[in-house]
């Protein structure tokens, strides 16, 4: 008999008419011979009274008593629900967290899970009943309650779905599906038929509000397809697939997101060295603040300059972070700006075709919108903008990639990316063990790569535009870029590219250079790039530490960095490219798998 994990928010179960609607979509459920274990959410703004009667009563209200309030918004819902269900005639038994054996940490507000025990939910599934969980909320191995944070609810259904093998995770929101954008925010935005875990995983850490990213690594990590549709609707209108493929294969970019409230924090004339950026990671980490947009260029005369982005609500306690390290490191300066948003394209496609970048930084630069920094990933290109021009930016990148059309009417075909490995029964069987620990799938050298850096680049818009559009005409495929946000007007531009293509893109690039006024145009033709990929590595903040550690242990250097949610590039001297491979692997011996 098939298995259906059905999960219902806070808006599809705010009131009684929504909770007994949701009981007659199990129940149907059931009736068509599945299986069904429903997922439900505190009921509408339940979450947000408790928090503000918390409020009332402390002003720092102990982190496990807040667990053990919060918690009960979802307990009332499970106790509703399978009330209503026992209503309309089928048989449902209504279980917490713990009572089902959601087994996590102790970080209380913001638990991982550890492991789920499934033997209790499998005895009531197999007497016929419809099981009502509570979502957002486990136990620690000292009885005590804790919730999972943000997004838990679906943290919850996708690992439930995990665990039992399920058939289907169906995610029922007040929303259609997954957009190609921010549909409240972009009226043009494109409900998507499907779209890959690893996009998905992007759009979800850059602020996509259908999921949260931590039920996408569980998707991702267990092989789970996740089908996200709308609660309000009493058809069977399809909604969004979630799942390894993306929705068109041949196309490069899929979706298009602004993370509107990032703050940038720069640090200028830090020693390049090794173990400063190690320094710098370990000072953030310890204040288990999340590093977003990271940037590091290549230093000149001894000294670099190393920006990142977070969230703005997290901008104090990382000044406060950034201003110890710079003082330890005797860096010149910190500078910060809390006015400032990120616009980002995704899509698989990117990986395989060339000339992405330069459409992307066109169609900014048409609109007179400056680019102030940009990293990139295999699958994702990201520009921080200033804030007042964020959704003018979201609008030209989202209209430049033709996103409001079906993919077949879009112009950009493409060679289709390699289709995704599916993992066997018993890989997702061992791993389950592991549940939401951090997983790095491997740890890459590459060194194929060469590096071109333009000096004194001005802080204008176009010039990035200029330099990708004469690349990509000489059909050169890029792969790094990465520009910092520089000072006195000016920033280094460098970017990567095959070996044997180096020579074309430094006399392309000194090209652009001298008509822009800019350079000189600097080249290492041997370089190395390290990578460590893996899931959720940029909510693991302990992974930029033990990477730049064991980097700084075997004394190299860093020369640049980008980050993305699943992979952290460096590019080191390539003598030391072995040696930094080696390093990591170490490291990380205990998670790759």
């Amino acid at each position: 008999m098939s298995l259906i994990v059905q999960k219902f928010g806070g808006t599809s179960v705010a009131d009684a008419e929504k909770i007994k609607a949701a009981a007659r979509k199990a129940i149907r459920a059931q009736q068509e011979g599945h299986q069904v274990v429903m997922v439900v959410s505190a009921m509408g703004k339940q979450t947000d009274a408790l928090v503000t009667l918390a409020a009332e009563i402390s002003d720092n209200p102990p982190a496990r008593e807040m667990d053990m309030l919060l918690s009960t918004g979802e307990q009332v819902s499970v106790a509703v629900m399978a009330m209503a269900i026992h209503e309309l005639g089928s048989e449902a038994v209504s279980l917490t967290g713990g009572q089902i054996g959601i087994k996590t940490d102790s970080s209380h507000t913001k638990a991982r899970i550890q492991s789920i025990d499934t033997e209790r939910m499998k005895r009531h599934l197999d007497a016929g009943k419809i099981i009502i969980a509570a979502g957002f909320q486990g136990i620690d191995d000292d009885l005590n309650i804790t919730t999972l944070g943000r997004g838990g609810s679906d943290t919850t259904a996708v690992a439930l779905a995990a665990v039992l093998q399920a058939d289907a995770c169906e995610i029922y929101t007040d929303v259609d599906g997954v957009y190609t954008t921010d549909p409240r925010i972009l009226p043009d935005a494109r409900k998507m038929d499907r779209v890959s875990h690893d996009e998905m995983l992007e759009l979800a850490s850059l602020g996509a509000g259908v999921m949260h990213s931590r039920s996408i690594e569980f998707g991702k990590k267990f092989d789970v397809p996740i089908h996200v549709r709308n609660s309000a609707s009493f058809s069977d209108e399809p909604g969004t697939v979630i799942g390894s493929l993306p929705e068109a294969m041949d196309r490069a970019v899929s979706g298009a997101a602004l993370t509107k409230n990032e703050a940038r924090i720069s640090i200028v004339g830090v020693p390049d060295r090794p173990g400063s950026m190690q320094l710098i990671i370990a000072n953030l980490a310890d204040v288990q603040v999340a590093v977003d947009m990271m940037v590091q260029n290549v230093g000149a005369e001894g000294l670099a300059e190393i920006s990142f982005t977070v969230l703005e609500s997290d901008l104090e306690t990382a000044l406060k972070a950034v201003e110890r390290s710079a003082a330890e490191l005797g860096a010149d300066s910190v500078t910060h700006d809390a006015n400032v948003s990120k616009v980002s394209i995704v899509g698989l496609g990117m990986a395989t075709q060339s000339g992405v970048a330069d459409r992307m930084f066109r169609a900014l630069a048409a609109d007179e919108i400056n680019i102030q920094a940009i990293t990139t990933s295999q699958i994702k290109i990201s520009a921080l903008v200033s804030r007042e021009q964020g959704l003018e930016a979201l609008r030209a990148v989202h209209g430049e990639f033709e996103l409001e059309k079906a993919p077949s009417q879009r112009t950009d075909f493409g060679e289709a990316p390699a289709r995704v490995p599916q993992s066997n029964a018993v890989d997702i069987v061992s791993r389950l063990q592991k549940m939401e620990e951090l997983t790095i799938e491997k740890v890459e050298l590459d060194d194929s790569q060469a590096r071109v850096t333009i000096a004194h680049v001005p802080d204008k818009p176009g010039i990035a535009a200029a330099v990708f559009e004469a690349v990509a005409a000489e059909e050169i495929m890029v792969d790094m870029i990465v520009q910092g946000t520089g000072h006195d007007g000016q920033a280094n531009l460098s970017f990567t590219v095959p070996r044997d293509a180096v020579a074309a893109a430094v006399k392309t690039t000194g090209d652009v250079a001298q008509r822009l006024g800019c350079g000189p145009v600097t080249h290492d033709p041997r370089i190395a790039i390290l990578s460590v990929f893996g899931i959720g590595i940029r909510t693991h903040t302990g992974v930029g530490v033990r990477m730049f550690n064991a980097l700084s242990q075997a004394g190299i250097n860093v020369e640049m960095i980008n980050t993305s949610e699943m992979r952290v590039n460096v590019v080191v001297d390539a003598d030391k490219g072995k040696t930094g491979l080696a390093a990591l692997e170490e490291a990380f011996a205990d998670v790759i798998g």
